[in-house]
């Protein structure tokens, strides 16, 4: 078909004709939809939209990508070392091109790793521990028996920690600094993870999760700093880790704006040649269902697709199942399949910032930047995030957010089986709370309220 056959039209004349065809309904109320957080998205963009961004600035942060697609980043939780070192070697067999090695419940002076990576080199394959506060002892173990270059790294957010269980071991920032350090010689092991998970968990919204995560960065990039580190010593260690939600397009966008906000504040330190952003984005927990556990494969599905659109390096889909059982070999070749499936059916990784130039994808990353980098300068004129948490500011803002969603749930808003279509067995029902203590921030999810009231 030949488009231009068709007469073009402004925004301005397609808004007219939607006003007549309401007959008489208010605009706003019918077909603006406001976000949860706090701004308005019209159902339709033209290409004008466009002029009004800094659009050449929002796609050049897209463009710093070092390679297409993503790494598919399966997580293993630790048990023993024969066991985790098949488990990890089954992965890699099967899909996985990269694992999360996931040990907080033994000391790692009392594993083996020369036995966990058993036919596994570091210098092909990224292997990431997440090891919350033993991140020195960790590569210490590592040195001793690896004298190449390794890739991967350590995962030990320990001001995520502290937000979540209110411990801090006061040498983190020094131990942080040598692990930096020591790591010098291997530039694809990264070993400064900052999350948002802990955010979104407790029910902090998109810009939230956003501007909570960079306030996080901005601390450690200063007490790094201060500890006589260069910004150019830091960056290359840097990997930030997201978690994504259901709201597919605003997920997209999620990832494209971190990458714009975080080259912005990089700049302001100056940084020559700084190294292009790492981005792990993770399914969710926070929206899993435990009765009608089946539909957080779709869940999962449409979280992964935001995660690759919207350009993250490297993918962790978790189990449907994880939230309430330990996963079995089906629910994790099922989780580990959406990534495969996405790559060699999807051919989603085939391109470089697939969503550019969608007038509505556009427009959405924008408002997320502005509103994200407005509360982002609130936080650090409070002080910085940790003044900020102490004070409880990050507790409330979150908490008003959480009361929002379930609300929407509550009043109407269909997640199915959660609060519609659910159907399950008792036994699955399990709880998702870490802490009962209002100062710090709960791992939530908010389908258990409903999955409580329909077994009371």
């Amino acid at each position: 078909m030949n488009f231009s056959e068709f007469d073009s039209s402004t925004k301005t004349q397609w808004y007219n004709q939607a006003i007549k065809d309401l007959k008489g309904k208010d605009f706003d109320q019918a077909l603006v939809w406001d976000t949860l957080e706090g701004f308005k998205v019209w159902p339709y963009y033209a290409e004008e939209d466009l002029k009004k961004l800094p659009l050449e600035a929002i796609q050049k942060a897209q463009n710093s990508k070092q390679t297409l697609g993503w790494q598919n980043r399966p997580m293993v939780k630790y048990s023993d070392e024969k066991s985790s070192n098949q488990h990890v070697l089954s992965l890699l067999n099967r899909g996985g091109e990269g694992v999360l090695l996931k040990i907080h419940s033994t000391a790692i002076d009392n594993i083996n790793l020369t036995k966990v990576l058993d036919k596994i080199k570091l210098s092909e394959v990224p292997f990431y521990f997440s090891v919350r506060g033993n991140a020195k002892k960790t590569v210490e173990s590592l040195k001793k028996f690896i004298n190449y270059q390794m890739k991967g790294g350590i995962v030990d957010d320990f001001l995520a920690d502290w937000m979540v269980i209110g411990e801090l071991n006061e040498n983190a920032w020094d131990n942080a600094a040598e692990v930096i350090k020591m790591t010098a010689d291997s530039p694809q092991f990264r070993t400064l993870t900052v999350s948002s998970h802990h955010f979104h968990n407790a029910g902090a919204n998109t810009t939230q999760e956003l501007a909570f995560l960079l306030n996080s960065l901005v601390t450690y990039l200063d007490k790094l700093t201060e500890k006589g580190l260069t910004i150019e010593e830091i960056a290359p260690k840097i990997e930030l880790s997201v978690s994504v939600g259901t709201n597919y397009f605003t997920e997209i966008a999620k990832i494209r704006a971190l990458r714009y906000l975080y080259a912005k504040i990089i700049g302001e330190y100056k940084a020559e040649n700084p190294q292009p952003l790492f981005i792990h984005a993770q399914t969710s927990t926070f929206y899993d269902s435990t009765l009608t556990a089946n539909t957080n494969m779709l869940r999962a599905t449409t979280e992964a697709m935001s995660a690759a659109i919207g350009g993250a390096d490297a993918i962790t889909i978790h189990a449907y199942d994880e939230v309430f059982r330990e996963s079995d070999e089906f629910s994790e070749r099922i989780a580990r399949n959406i990534s495969v499936l996405m790559k060699e059916e999807g051919h989603l990784n085939k391109s470089e910032d697939a969503s550019a130039g969608s007038y509505f994808i556009e427009n959405l990353t924008y408002q997320l930047i502005e509103s994200a980098w407005k509360l982002f300068l609130e936080v650090e004129s409070k002080g910085g995030i940790v003044e900020a948490f102490k004070d409880g500011f990050i507790q409330s803002e979150i908490e008003k957010s959480y009361q929002t969603k379930l609300a929407e749930l509550q009043n109407g808003k269909i997640m199915v089986g959660v609060n519609k279509f659910q159907f399950g067995k008792e036994e699955n029902l399990k709880g998702n709370q870490d802490n009962n203590d209002d100062r710090l921030l709960k791992n939530r999810r908010i389908a258990e309220t409903f999955e409580l009231n329909n077994h009371q």
